[in-house]
């Protein structure tokens, strides 16, 4: 059986198919019309965020039985397309998790002290130290919007730097949430509460525009906001409004709804800060999810076990 590797990934994926008996071609960078002309040569298909397994590339996809995602996040598969044509869609759960997490956290430090502005500064050659005057996180109150993996980490880590910490989670009860060592609290009390809030909720129709000019009016006055989930989760308009404004002190956004932004508003504001979607960008968690959906792909292939399956 033949496997396309559709994204850039860890050598550690095609190795394991290879030591499996499976032929692997790897294909990043692909034009969709590319893609879709040579697919109906594979069993499996292993994408991470840039390939978008459209329904047409399914249709063309005469032999196709699984899609692996090397990662967590699937709005780029389309599942039910998939499930129409039989086609079984995994995902790697928890392999990236810490990696997001700890990004998330850095965020939160990063905004409270300013740090992109003082070395933007000081490599300028300024000398801006009383300008410059950052917030302490200890005893501040860390709202978690999706109390999933990767929020149960960031929750673990807040209390560690000895953050007060509330949760919400539409999918989990209260009881779930205070055994993860959080205070459950609805969203509207979270918001009001928090001096910073951080998103880990997948991208979906319920959550798309979650965070828009009624939910941010909601949030605590000089509070910060923080995204490394998916971009469109927060509108970017309402979000640019409140930081000129000042209803938000501040705002870290490691996604955005179009990819590269390109020379977006936000771009140009002070207390606003970003990364290129380094979520899930480390060594360890690229390793990782690499070596998990092989793994997974190669279970199903060969034996007909779903892992992980979003669809089966």
């Amino acid at each position: 059986m033949k496997i396309l590797i559709s994204d850039k990934t860890h050598e550690s994926c095609a190795r394991k198919f290879r030591e499996a008996g499976f032929e692997v071609d790897q294909k990043p960078g692909l034009s969709p019309e590319e893609r879709r002309a040579i697919i109906q040569d594979y069993h499996g298909l292993v994408v991470r965020s840039a390939t978008k397994v459209t329904a047409d590339l399914m249709e063309a996809a005469k032999n196709l039985k699984v899609v692996g995602r090397a990662g967590t996040g699937l709005d780029n598969v389309d599942i039910p397309a998939a499930t129409a044509k039989g086609i079984v869609v995994m995902n790697t759960p928890g392999q990236n998790s810490n990696a997001a997490a700890e990004l998330a956290v850095t965020m939160i430090f990063a905004l409270s002290r300013q740090l992109y502005r003082a070395c933007e500064s000081l490599k300028a050659c300024r000398w801006e130290k009383k300008a410059l005057e950052g917030r302490e996180v200890m005893g501040k109150t860390l709202g978690v919007v999706g109390f999933g993996n990767i929020g149960r980490i960031v929750g673990e880590l807040g209390r560690g730097i000895k953050m007060r910490l509330l949760a919400y989670d539409p999918y989990l009860n209260a009881e779930q949430i205070r055994g993860f060592g959080a205070e459950p609290a609805p969203l509207e009390d979270l918001l009001a509460q928090a001096d910073y809030v951080t998103i880990h909720v997948p991208k979906s129709k319920e959550t798309t525009s979650l965070f828009n000019a009624e939910t941010i009016a909601k949030m605590k006055d000089g509070s910060y906001l923080i995204n490394c989930a998916r971009g469109g989760i927060v509108d970017e308009d309402a979000l640019y409004e409140a930081l000129v404004s000042g209803k938000l002190a501040g705002a870290a956004l490691d996604v955005f709804s179009v990819e590269p932004p390109g020379e977006h508003k936000l771009l140009k504001l002070d207390n606003f800060i970003c990364t290129p979607h380094l979520g899930a960008s480390t060594f360890e968690a690229q390793v990782n999810v690499a070596v998990a959906v092989a793994e997974q792909m190669i279970k199903y292939l060969q034996e007909g076990v779903p892992v992980h399956a979003v669809n089966a």
